[in-house]
């Protein structure tokens, strides 16, 4: 169970210091207030002519050892269409071609016991153009090895083989349901 709380006010040290409507942190004895905004996360669906995904292995928590698509958080003064492009090339050494934004969902990231609200924003990108197949891609893979234990071809054809999955996520789950049904 995640805990969103402080002992101790960050800004007088005091006590009194509350969690509010799971949006912000409120002390009374000083009126500091911090609010706990929604951060922004990117995934990339990359696919091939017979709707293989690439997928990584996650190796790190949460949900180390669960699949995801390449992807992470934005970072400050950066749009998502480039944090999808850096995110993809740092977690697998290969740039993303021909981004595409899909949809956003919102989704829970627990961390070290602290629950973050995300709303994760998926675009989709073409095969680099000397991959014939997300088979042939994962042979040039170079995974960030922090974040990526291994990558996976997974085919996804109907609604079962999503649910079928192991996905870290289920904001991954409603952006492929909605990317396969756009096929």
């Amino acid at each position: 169970m995640s805990s969103n709380e402080f002992n101790f006010c960050p800004s007088c040290g005091g006590k009194n210091i509350k969690y509010l409507q799971n949006k912000k942190w409120f002390c009374s004895d000083c009126g500091f207030d911090l609010y706990n905004n929604v951060a922004s996360a990117v995934g990339v669906v990359i696919s091939d002519r017979e709707n293989n995904i690439l997928l990584e292995v996650r190796a790190k928590e949460p949900r180390k050892g669960f699949l995801a698509l390449p992807g992470g958080f934005t970072d400050q003064d950066e749009t998502a269409e480039h944090a999808a492009v850096r995110e993809c090339l740092e977690e697998t050494g290969v740039e993303p071609e021909k981004i595409e934004y899909l949809c956003s969902f919102p989704n829970d990231y627990e961390y070290k016991n602290i629950a973050y609200k995300t709303c994760d924003l998926f675009f989709t990108a073409e095969l680099p153009e000397k991959a014939a197949s997300v088979d042939e891609l994962i042979e040039k893979l170079h995974g960030q090895q922090s974040e990526v234990s291994g990558f996976k071809a997974c085919k996804v054809s109907c609604a079962e083989d999503i649910q079928k999955l192991p996905l870290a996520f289920e904001s991954a789950k409603k952006a492929l349901t909605l990317w396969l049904s756009r096929k």
